[in-house]
């Protein structure tokens, strides 16, 4: 069972990603948009995002329930040492739900708009920033249970190089995802080929920070090349992203646009599983060279069973409604711009 919990949380993680990503994703472009242009770019993220947007939070959900119930160990850990970037992860998402709320659905347009705008888009750049500082402490081998003092214990295991290049990656890929999303959302075709530039220019920016990853992780003594490339699954990882990308602009530029989605997607996935794969077991990388494991630091056996159950049952009942939503307001979204 604890196979089937490890499978919940790593696909919980990945379609955070995909999916959140993409949500915050729209955030950042608007906010990059020039703003004679950006009611253009806000109506067709709305138009994406805007039934939907709270449901893509339920896999942040249930990977952080999954860690306090069947890992109390790592969770309590991460909570510990990592809580100022939590805190402000978890402040960007209340910010921007409260604020895209208030821009969209305000019975009252006053220059308060603007303030729920500014919000929102600043709360759509931090977030996913956080949320890739955070993943990249986890691997960092910066966390110091030792530690005694504050700034040790609590600020430099995630305030490094190594982190912070994680997070700005975070963005870009998040922003490249969105852009390819909203490709198939365009009901003309000035709007489809500004989302065209804009995932072409956050391509180049993802990659570009995928290059600062690298250099950030030699100067602070980390493997990450040994980590990607020097596994088989996580070469032919790094090999089928490539590949896809290269297929995904070509089916791009013969104006597809439903495939490119699920290229975007796969190759969200395989950078998260070269990334994994060679820690598995361990989810958490502790200065000294100490690993908390998924294996070794789970619940009692009772509780993984339980916890498994739960899983496998409550996935039968909220999936299948979930994948209706996303197809029935795509169906909407898609009849409303024929209307028009």
């Amino acid at each position: 069972m604890q196979y089937v919990i490890i499978t919940f949380l790593w696909l919980a993680i990945l379609l955070y990603l995909v999916l959140g990503g993409a949500d915050f994703g729209a955030g950042i472009i608007e906010l990059f948009t020039p703003s004679s242009l950006r009611s253009r770019t806000r109506k067709a993220a709305y138009q994406a995002i805007g039934p939907i947007w709270e449901a893509n939070h339920m896999w942040l959900i249930i990977a952080v329930v999954i860690l306090f119930v069947g890992f109390p160990v790592i969770y309590s850990t991460m909570s510990v040492y990592l809580h100022i970037p939590l805190v402000i992860m978890l402040l960007g998402i209340t910010a921007r739900g409260t604020a895209f709320v208030f821009r969209n659905y305000d019975a009252v347009r006053d220059n308060m708009q603007s303030v729920y705008n500014r919000i929102f888009l600043g709360s759509s750049f931090i977030t996913p920033l956080f949320l890739g500082i955070i993943a990249g402490s986890a691997i960092s081998g910066k966390i110091n249970p030792k530690a005694t003092d504050f700034l040790s214990a609590y600020v430099f295991c995630w305030l490094n190089w190594f982190s912070v290049a994680i997070g700005l990656f975070t963005v870009a890929l998040c922003s490249f995802l969105a852009s390819i999303y909203l490709i198939g959302e365009a009901n003309n075709d000035f709007d489809r080929k500004s989302f065209v530039r804009k995932a072409i220019i956050w391509n180049v920016v993802a990659v570009t920070c995928g290059a600062l990853v690298f250099i950030a992780a030699y100067i602070e003594h980390i493997p990450l090349i040994k980590w990607v490339l020097g596994n088989t699954v996580g070469l032919v990882a790094v090999i089928a992203a490539s590949i896809s990308l290269v297929v995904l602009w070509y089916l791009i530029a013969q104006g597809k646009t439903m495939v490119p989605r699920v290229l975007a997607g796969f190759q969200t996935t395989m950078i998260l599983l070269a990334v994994t794969y060679v820690h598995f077991p361990n989810f958490l990388i502790l200065q000294g060279g100490q690993h908390l494991s998924l294996f070794k630091h789970q619940a009692p056996d009772a509780t993984i069973n339980a916890l498994g159950w739960a899983l496998l049952i409550g996935s039968l009942f909220i999936l299948p409604a979930l994948f209706y939503l996303y197809y029935r307001f795509q169906q909407l979204s898609h009849e409303g711009a024929d209307e028009h």
